[in-house]
């Protein structure tokens, strides 16, 4: 195997006091003296600085736009005790501290927040907790925390830096960056009322410390990336840790290693990974890359990685936030080092980079309107985006920013599929109890209105996949994302017969059937309505399950056809 020279690069591994068995990286950074180039018409405001009484270092938490319309978000550091808050913030710059984390409740949280169906909000600190390895915890939006698991840095993990995915069944996922079997870090599950399950310890072959948030992809499968391990050699003071990997594992703990980082093509990825509208993911690694600044990168779900962009310093470099796809379709991001000059080139930046890797830099920071933005932006359904930086600011402790590059209202599904007569939470703007709701251009007839910015609507009997619109008056705001209607198959008959029998399958959502087979055998269809459709058992079936499959997915029969 090659070995790889791993120079030194602006890496913060913040541990906390007591871990073993791990280095501690120094922040060195590598600056360059350039003034940022401005995409196109946008403005930037520091909504918030903290002071530390009330939260300091936001680190790689990020916010996230709640259905209140608020944002909410967590500190590291700072609050009552200086061990971290869960805080929220409006649009506008208000900020509450809802809760100041203790050590036995937890410290450090610096997973994003994830919000539930029910309103509450999960989360994870990296450390505290009843053995001092961190917490999962529950906190309501008036400030109620709850704690659900304390790691053990046993089987279960430690140190969960990344925050949660929660999954259709309601449970949560995510990973602990050290710890496990083998004390490599572990990709674990949890119930919404604290039962954990281990789902797989990783062993270094197969990457080690994932500190990113895993992400669940159109195949019902979970994605993630480790920061250090894989198949290449990557040196770090003459020792080998690996560049990292980026893994897929099925929600029973099935992990696939799909690509180990080179050097050449990035190391250490650290943000996490999103799925775009076409399909592939795109993530970031904190270094490698042309002049080991860091990348962006695209992956196919099948593995095959494509390097997008390399930092070269000067647009940025060691970009640790997790990417969003905003609604002109462009990925926008941000580098924790590098850029403007005025901050000795090494305060960070604000980019955006197209599906194709044409990178622009929105905004540098120079100290005073923050510096070093660990985490990610958030789009917000006014066209706005959001995010957080570690340090600067009034006070030094980092702050809270908005960024307009000139992108509308719309809104944003919380979910993006689900069956005819479910229920679906929409954000957006200005709406009302006037406001129609239409999943691909088909009404829904029930919908619950909280305050402007929230409603619910129930998935119509006739729903189309395709785009969500909620019109109030002269004012239509679209969906960001297609919304997948899953068909169902309830029944059908008759429940046997010979080769060329009619066969009507009955269920839902199957107007946009695509494809019928009877154990994998292709048969000539009819679509009758949304609920039926006639088919004929083909020329080869064999006794087995029909699945009907559509736009929006695939169902299958509980029961099998019998082929006489």
């Amino acid at each position: 195997m090659k070995m790889t020279q791993l120079q030194p690069h602006p890496i913060s591994r913040m541990r906390l006091a007591g871990t073993s068995g791990m280095l501690a990286f120094a922040v060195v950074t590598l600056s360059a003296v350039i003034t940022a180039r401005l995409a196109q018409a946008q403005t930037f405001t520091t909504l918030y600085s903290f002071d530390s009484t009330d939260g300091a270092g936001p680190t790689t938490a990020g916010l996230i736009q709640a259905t209140d319309g608020n944002l909410y978000g967590a500190t590291a550091g700072g609050g009552a005790n200086s061990d971290g808050t869960v805080f929220k913030i409006n649009p506008t710059g208000t900020l509450t501290t809802l809760h100041s984390f203790d050590g036995p409740d937890g410290t450090s949280p610096w997973g994003r927040l994830v919000q539930a169906t029910n309103g509450d909000f999960y989360g994870t600190t990296t450390g505290g907790g009843t053995n001092g390895y961190g917490t999962v915890f529950k906190i309501t939006p008036s400030g109620t925390l709850t704690t659900l698991h304390s790691f053990s840095i046993g089987t279960d993990g430690a140190y969960p830096y990344a925050g949660l995915v929660q999954a259709t069944t309601g449970d949560y996922y995510g990973t602990a960056e050290d710890g496990g079997a083998n004390g490599y870090g572990t990709v674990f599950k949890i119930t919404p009322t604290g039962t954990l399950t281990t789902l797989h310890s990783f062993d270094s072959t197969d990457g080690f410390d994932p500190q990113s948030a895993l992400v669940g992809a159109s195949d019902g499968n979970f994605y993630g990336a480790t920061r250090f391990g894989g198949a290449n050699t990557c040196l770090i003071g003459g020792t080998n840790y690996g560049c990292g990997t980026v893994f897929k594992i099925t929600p029973t703990g099935t992990l696939t290693t799909l690509h180990s980082f080179n050097l050449t093509d990035g190391a250490q990825p650290f943000g996490g990974l999103i799925q775009a509208t076409d399909g592939n993911l795109y993530g970031t690694t904190s270094a490698g890359g042309v002049g080991n600044d860091g990348t962006v990168f695209k992956i196919t779900l099948g593995g095959t990685l494509t390097t997008l962009h390399s930092f070269d310093g000067t647009d940025g470099t060691t970009p640790y936030g997790v990417l969003v796809q905003a609604t002109d379709g462009n990925f926008y991001g941000t580098a924790k080092n590098g850029g403007s000059a005025n901050c000795g080139g090494d305060c960070g930046t604000i980019f955006q980079i197209t599906p194709d890797g044409t990178l622009t830099t929105q905004h540098g920071f120079d100290g005073t309107d923050g510096e070093y933005p660990f985490a990610g932006l958030v789009q917000d359904t006014n066209g706005g985006f959001y995010g957080t930086t570690d340090g600067g600011g009034a006070h030094d402790f980092g702050t809270v920013f908005s960024l307009s590059v000139g992108l509308g209202p719309f809104v944003k599904l919380q979910s993006t599929s689900g069956k005819e007569g479910v229920k679906m939470g929409i954000l957006g703007q200005g709406f009302s109890s006037s406001s129609v709701v239409e999943f691909g251009g088909v009404a829904a007839t029930k919908i619950a209105l909280t305050g402007s910015t929230y409603i619910s609507a129930t998935v119509p009997a006739g729903a189309l996949t395709g785009v969500v619109t909620v019109t109030t008056g002269a004012t239509t705001l679209t969906g960001s994302k297609t919304f997948s209607v899953t068909p169902t198959v309830t029944s059908f008959s008759p429940a046997s017969g010979p080769v060329g029998t009619p066969v009507t399958i009955t269920g839902t959502g199957l107007t946009q059937a695509t494809n019928v087979t009877f154990k994998g055998k292709p048969a000539a269809f009819t679509v009758n309505s949304d609920t039926q459709i006639s088919t004929t058992v083909p020329t080869g079936a064999t006794t087995g399950k029909i699945v009907v499959t559509t736009l929006g997915g695939s169902a299958t029969s509980k029961t099998s056809f019998t082929v006489n």
